[in-house]
Parts: C-alpha cells; sequence; structure tokens
C-alpha cells in the first residue's frame, strides 16, 4: 500500500501540465531519433541533454522528458528496420526479420502498428516490474557499507561491455580511461591532480560537456567524414488495415518478450540486444513449424519489440536503486542525475521520492502517449526521416553548443566539447565503446571515495575489500562479467548472425 501511495504522488508530478508537455514532446524527439540509423537512444539522450539546461527546466521535468526520450528512441528504432531493412540501433536489428518481409509484402502499416503495441507491452510489463522491484532492491541496498559498494562499482564496470560484447579487452580499456579522466581535478585532500595549473580543471571534468562531446559531436565529424547527406530515403507506409484479431494473436508473444526483456534489463551486462535476441528465439520455439518466421510473421515482429522496450525500462532498476547503470543511456541520464546533484541509489527513494516516482509515473502515462503516436502519426516520422542529415545533424550541433555554453557561460566548456568530440571520434575508430570512458568518468569518484573509507575503517587492511558475504558475491559475480564474454558472447553473436544471415524458419 506505502508503494502505491507513492505511486499516486507519483502520478500527481508527471500529470502537471508542463511536465505532461515536456513527456509527449520527449516522446515525439525519441522516436524520430530512435528511427535514424546509427543514432540510437543513448545518442538521443546525450543530443537532447543541452536542451534540458537551455531551457532551465526542473529536475523531475528535466528527468521525465528524458526519460520519454528514451522510451520514444527504443519505439523509433523499428521504422527504419522495417521500412528500409536499416536498423535504428543493435537492439532492433532483430525487428528486420520479419518487419522487413512484411514491409516488401504491402504490409508496412501492419509491421508498424504491430511493433507499436509490441513496444507498448513490452515497457508496460517492465514498469509494472520496476514498480514491484525498485522499492525492495532500494531497501536491501542500504544494508551496503564501503566496501560492497565498491564491489558493485566494479561489477558495473566488469559487466558493462555485455555478454554480447565484441571485444571485453576494449571495454576494459575505454573504462580504465573514463577512470583516469575522473583523477583529474582536486582530491578530497585538497590535492591537485592533472590541473596543469588550469583554473577550469579544479572542479574536474564536467560530465555533460564530456557526454554531449563523446556523442554529438563525435556523430557530426562521422557525418562530415561519410557525406552522407544526399539523398532522401524512399520510406512508403500503406493504409492501415490491422484487426483486433490481429492484435489477439501477438498478444502472447509481446508477454513473453516483455517479461524475458525485463529480466535481461535488470540484469548487469545484458541489455536490451540480448532482450530482443531471447524474445524472438523464445517465439520461434514456441511457435514451432506453425509459423513462418522470416519470411514476414507478426510474431516475428512482436516477441524482439517486446524484448528491446522491456529490457529499456528494465535498466532503470539498478540505476534509480544502486546508482549503477543498466544500459549505455541509462549510463548518460545517470550523468544528468549528478549534474543536478541528485545521488542515485537507496537513499534517493526517500529524499527525492517525487522525482523517482514521478518519473516512474511518467513512464507508464508515457506508454500510452508513444502508443497514441506511434500508430496514427507514423506517416509523419516517415515524412521527417526523409530529410537529408545535412540538414538536422546542423541543427542537432546547434543545440549542444548553445545547451552547454549555458551551463557555464565560458568558451572553454565549448573547446573541452569540442576535443571530446574529436577524442570520441579517434575512439570509435579504434573501435573503442564510448559508454565504458562515461561510466568510468561517472563511477570514478564514488569508487574512489568508497575505497578510501573501507581503507579509513579497517586502517589499511585490504582484506576488508571481501571481508563480508555479499562483497565476496559481487566479487564473483564480477569475476564471471569478465569471463563470461569470451565464453558465452561468441556462442550468442555467432547466433544472432545466423539468425539475422539467414532470416528463415530454421535455426536453434
Amino acid at each position: 500500500m506505502e508503494t502505491l501511495g507513492y505511486l499516486m504522488d507519483g502520478f500527481a508530478v508527471a500529470l502537471a501540465p508542463h511536465n505532461l508537455m515536456f513527456a509527449l514532446l520527449g516522446a515525439f524527439l525519441g522516436t524520430l531519433i530512435g528511427a535514424l540509423p546509427g543514432l540510437g537512444p543513448a545518442n538521443g539522450v546525450a543530443i537532447l541533454i543541452p536542451l534540458a539546461f537551455t531551457l532551465g527546466l526542473q529536475p523531475e521535468t528535466a528527468l521525465i522528458m528524458l526519460t520519454a526520450v528514451y522510451a520514444g528512441a527504443m519505439y523509433g528504432g523499428r521504422i527504419s528496420s522495417i521500412l528500409l531493412n536499416i536498423p535504428g540501433d543493435e537492439p532492433a536489428m532483430m525487428t528486420c526479420l520479419d518487419g522487413y518481409p512484411m514491409a516488401k509484402k504491402g504490409k508496412a502499416a501492419e509491421a508498424l502498428a504491430i511493433s507499436a503495441v509490441a513496444s507498448f507491452m513490452g515497457s508496460l510489463i517492465a514498469t509494472i516490474g520496476l514498480i514491484l522491484l525498485a522499492p525492495l532492491l532500494a531497501d536491501f541496498a542500504l544494508t551496503f557499507g564501503p566496501a560492497e559498494y565498491f564491489a558493485l562499482f566494479l561489477l558495473a564496470f566488469a559487466t558493462l561491455g555485455g555478454i554480447t560484447g565484441k571485444n571485453p579487452m576494449k571495454t576494459v580499456v575505454a573504462a580504465c580511461i573514463g577512470l583516469m579522466i575522473a583523477t583529474v581535478g582536486i582530491d578530497n585532500t585538497g590535492v591537485q591532480r592533472y590541473t596543469f595549473g588550469v583554473l577550469e580543471l579544479y572542479e574536474g571534468v564536467d560530465f555533460i560537456i564530456a557526454i554531449v562531446g563523446l556523442f554529438a559531436i563525435s556523430e557530426l565529424l562521422f557525418f562530415i567524414e561519410d557525406k552522407a547527406g544526399g539523398g532522401k530515403a524512399k520510406m512508403t507506409v500503406n493504409k492501415l488495415t490491422l484487426s483486433w484479431k490481429d492484435i489477439r494473436e501477438i498478444m502472447p508473444s509481446s508477454i513473453r518478450g516483455g517479461i524475458l526483456g525485463f529480466i535481461a534489463g535488470v540484469l548487469p551486462g545484458a541489455g536490451a540486444s540480448l532482450g530482443s535476441f531471447i524474445g524472438y528465439t523464445l517465439e520461434k520455439k514456441v511457435v514451432g513449424k506453425k509459423g513462418y518466421f522470416g519470411e514476414g510473421d507478426p510474431r516475428g515482429v512482436a516477441g524482439p519489440e517486446a524484448g528491446n522496450n522491456g529490457a529499456s525500462s528494465g535498466a532503470l532498476v539498478p540505476m534509480l536503486t544502486l546508482g549503477v547503470p543498466g544500459s549505455g543511456t541509462t549510463a548518460v541520464l545517470l550523468a544528468l542525475l549528478i549534474s543536478l546533484n541528485i545521488t542515485p541509489g537507496p537513499l534517493m527513494f526517500t529524499q527525492n521520492a517525487d522525482i523517482v516516482w514521478g518519473v516512474i509515473a511518467a513512464l507508464l502515462i508515457g506508454n500510452f502517449l508513444l502508443l497514441v503516436l506511434n500508430i496514427p502519426l507514423v506517416g509523419i516520422f516517415v515524412k521527417l526521416l526523409s530529410v537529408p542529415p545535412m540538414y538536422l545533424l546542423p541543427i542537432v550541433t546547434m543545440i549542444a553548443f548553445v545547451g552547454i555554453y549555458s551551463i557555464s557561460n565560458t568558451t572553454f566548456d565549448l573547446y573541452f566539447m569540442v576535443a571530446f568530440g574529436v577524442a570520441g571520434y579517434v575512439l570509435r575508430k579504434l573501435e573503442i565503446p564510448l559508454v565504458p570512458v562515461i561510466l568510468g568518468l561517472l563511477l570514478g569518484p564514488e569508487m574512489e571515495k568508497n575505497l578510501r573509507h573501507a581503507m579509513d575503517i579497517s586502517d589499511g587492511d585490504w582484506t576488508i575489500l571481501w571481508d563480508s558475504g555479499l562483497a565476496i558475491g559481487l566479487w564473483v559475480f564480477a569475476g564471471l562479467g569478465l569471463i563470461l564474454p569470451y565464453i558465452v558472447g561468441p556462442i550468442l553473436r555467432r547466433r544472432m548472425k545466423v539468425a539475422t544471415g539467414t532470416g528463415g524458419p530454421e535455426g536453434d
């Protein structure tokens, strides 16, 4: 009953007219950004963070808008997957297998509507799971001491690459780069570290500047290199003829995919890609020979869409309760919280209950808004996507520069942002992931603080770091997080490659 009371308070926050307006704006922009091939939700949220600062939004409003962008981007990734056979991001890859064949059969509108309904069900199931699980996990996290938190942060770094990550060592390198950047500034004892006499570096590196530079500016540099803005995408959508019978037929697939996706999202290192993959493979096993997967089976659209949207909401659980992001996009949202002087973790549920429950309520409302947006207005999104990137990206860059300048009113931050953009471009060229860099920058100070605290308590005895059963368990899971990508990762990637390569009903 206490949870229900908090949720009602959250609805009071989320249903405030200005919060509702920004949730709608976030859902619209997120859907558009998610549909642009290659951008994805992490880039979308990073690009629009400066907008929140430019508009001077309150913390709960900014978080509601950017969470809606996150949810909308997960929805939007399916549009180019179905119409062009080009996934908007990696989790949308499995949607191509049956979504594109449906489009070639003249059923593009039906495929888009089915994916919207399945995305809605997956997000709804996961949000309900978030409501039930988050308070319990937050209460459990109150038992953590500095040693347990240090091990938890280590677990976050160990699992961030995910079990489907291509090169775990590059993930480790990226995390180390982030931790190194986190040491810049004045430490807890008043000692300057790597400031080189530059006054602006005394307080360390601003998370928002790093994120916008690494994601938004590097994306612009890639566009300049590719010069891919000349043509317009040819996308057409037929008249929608989806019936209630069609929706009932895909509902079991959506429910199964949503549950599996939520579990994948909560687990460290799993993420939306795994949620999408297991959602699709489960449907193939359940339906069996009765299905025609790879040839335009609606259940082959519903399963992965529910899976990846369930995982995106599930990834919010560890971020809100433990202060550890469950995905790349939640790492960006974590940076937003920290920049707003809000400390994510178990105490957030008591100290900032209005923000937490307002965001959770906004997720529920946002799911309905996205369903309304994505079925009748899909034609508008398609027309907007036909605008060449050569016009869209300069607008994005302008928003980034104005937003960053509005935070501190200093040109140093603009130069710093561009420097991070160049660094992000180089890292991406070397196929070194950017999210671990951000996570190292975000969690590095807290990791160092908990290590120092543990050493103070134990009078310098390192064994305190694995003195409790909980700490040992976290160390074990961290070890598994480093080992499993070498064992399970190649198997999963091979199966995903077989699935996307053959596109046929055969397989697992």
